[in-house]
């Protein structure tokens, strides 16, 4: 009889020189279970993806799994001629040796003495994986989540969203036993996500998952496993099933920790001033007169030596050791107006508030009128205007324009028609789907480093007032520890927080963020959300995110 299907990590360990990712790690998923797991950028999710999956071989500990084996990463290499035939020949390739399998032996099978167990297991498996369908449900998923179907099409020529779909649509039909998801919604839209969810719900083997995504944590998750650090240092695993749930008890978690953190600090403060006196006694108080009892002066300075390290052992005994809580999301005080054009005062003297807003612009901060992109953008007779704190939420399917419009508003795209106004002095922050092309040339500049250059950039194009630039280090996306390392070394979700920062570099009074969540920890998507909502500068938005879009309904809609 075939053992169950299942995944399981026993002591697993991971790490780099000096920077360890995984440690001990135990972990289980049976057939029926859908595990997601969450924890901030590098906490090592994509890591334990690849230990899982076999192409990470763990430090320590041992990986064992039952059963056929899909994968799909974040990040997609293509080998030069490959093409969607090549992808779909992959995918069919063992569902239809598992259906040779069984012809094989249905034609040789001896009635009389044959072994009626392995032609029954071969017919279990050949309908488990519904061999016969193979090529519809291929078809189907390239069609369900907007991927190209022409066999013919490379790789190469298609964007990185059109490729990505293309292998997830291959894998989700392949039916696998043991199915390994990073960041799958990435690049769906809402209908795309709508079909993973209803095909993983449905999933008869073991499931892990890496996402951001709050809905499908909700929808999908048997139980959700947060590689972030407790208070004990070790992951923790929520039985919830609600993302909610799960939330409230991690907020409850790092209320206590915090307020552990600070009763420890203060309370070393403490004992520390008390140890500050005592050495100072030692050198002031105690000593009698100089010339006189030579040996009460000798004694008095043991027993007081003696006294101040008994304290000193007493407080490292009495010492809890309460590890630095996480970073949160420190947003900027950003502005929503820029500075009235000097009239012969001071040019150097800021404004206060009200002058600020007595120096607003009659119109918009941007409009952009019947923009028109090749074939990817035409909105004849529209006109968009986004005016101080205003707030605009760009939806639509995937190939309807929306990153070719924010691209459009942000100028970093030619109009082939209409026109593109920038009000006198505004700054815009933007974040891209894809990181700036300045920092695919700096992999091995460290992120202070390409930060600072960034700045400069900006600078010297006129866009960054030097009196009002955001530092790095106070925005609570990475630690100074990551800032210090090479961009190449950040993972992927890492460098995400990095794009985020540059976008908030020079105080934007206009933010343009197209799926600002993809690649983000959950927790962080719920930080930016809350303060996108309360931010003073104007916001404009593209995402697929479908939480995101219920917290920001109030918001104006443009659908494309």
């Amino acid at each position: 009889m075939a053992e169950p299907v299942c995944v399981v990590a026993r002591g697993v360990s991971f790490g780099y020189p000096g920077r360890p990712v995984l440690d001990a790690l135990d972990l289980v998923v049976s057939a029926g279970e859908r595990l997601g797991l969450v924890g901030e950028n590098g906490a090592g999710k994509t890591t334990l993806l690849r230990v899982l999956g076999g192409s990470l071989d763990p430090m320590a500990g041992s990986v064992h799994r039952v059963g056929s084996l899909a994968v799909v990463d974040q990040e997609l290499d293509v080998p030069a001629g490959t093409t969607i035939g090549t992808l779909v020949e992959q995918t069919s390739a063992a569902t239809r040796a598992v259906a040779a399998q069984l012809e094989a032996l249905i034609a040789g099978f001896d009635h009389e003495h044959g072994d009626l167990a392995d032609y029954g297991d071969a017919m279990t498996r050949y309908e488990q994986l519904a061999a016969w369908d193979v090529d519809r449900r291929i078809d189907e998923a390239l069609t369900r989540f907007g991927a190209p179907r022409d066999v013919t099409r490379q790789l190469s020529t298609l964007s990185v969203g059109e490729r990505y779909r293309a292998r997830l649509a291959c894998r989700i039909a392949e039916r696998s036993d043991v199915l390994l998801l990073d960041e799958p919604t990435n690049h769906l839209d809402a209908a795309g996500i709508d079909y993973l969810t209803g095909r993983l719900q449905q999933w008869a083997g073991a499931v892990v998952i890496v996402t951001h995504d709050r809905r499908l944590l909700d929808d999908v998750m048997t139980a959700i496993l947060d590689l972030d650090p407790a208070m004990d240092g070790r992951p923790a695993l929520y039985g919830a099933t609600r993302y909610a749930d799960y939330r409230f008890a991690k907020d409850r978690m790092l209320l206590r920790w915090r307020a552990r953190y600070r009763a420890e600090r203060k309370r070393a403060e403490v004992l520390a001033q008390r140890l500050d006196r005592s050495y100072e006694g030692l050198s002031d108080e105690w000593r009698p007169p100089k010339g006189s009892q030579t040996h009460r002066r000798a004694t008095r300075a043991r027993g007081h030596v003696k006294a101040a390290d008994r304290l000193v052992e007493q407080l490292k005994a009495q010492a809890v050791e309460v590890p630095v809580p996480p970073l949160s999301l420190v947003f900027p005080d950003l502005p929503s107006l820029p500075r009235r054009a000097s009239t012969g005062a001071d040019p150097d003297r800021p404004l206060d508030p009200a002058a600020d807003r007595a120096a607003a612009h009659a119109g918009p901060l941007l409009e952009v009128r019947a923009p028109r992109v090749g074939e990817r953008l035409d909105l004849p007779g529209r006109r968009i205007d986004i005016g101080a704190c205003g707030r605009l939420l760009v939806v639509g399917p995937n190939g309807s324009g929306k990153s070719t419009l924010l691209a459009a508003m942000a100028g970093s795209v030619a109009l082939d028609r209409g026109s593109r106004t920038l009000a006198q002095g505004v700054r815009v922050g933007v974040l891209a789907q894809e990181g700036p092309a300045e920092h695919a040339s700096e992999q091995h500049t460290t992120a202070f480093d390409a930060y600072g250059r960034h700045a400069l950039r900006l600078l010297d194009s006129g866009a960054l007032d030097p009196d009002q630039l955001v530092p790095v280090a106070a925005l609570g996306l990475l630690t100074e520890e990551d800032l210090d390392r090479p961009l190449r070394e950040l993972s992927v979700g890492q460098r995400r927080r990095f794009d985020l920062a540059c976008a908030l570099l020079a105080a934007p009074h206009l933010l343009i963020l197209d799926e600002p969540t993809n690649h983000l920890s959950v927790g962080l998507v719920d930080e930016l959300t809350a303060a996108l909502r309360l931010t003073s500068a104007a916001v404009v938005v593209a995402t697929h995110d479908r939480r995101m879009r219920a917290d920001l309904a109030e918001w104006p809609v443009l659908e494309l």
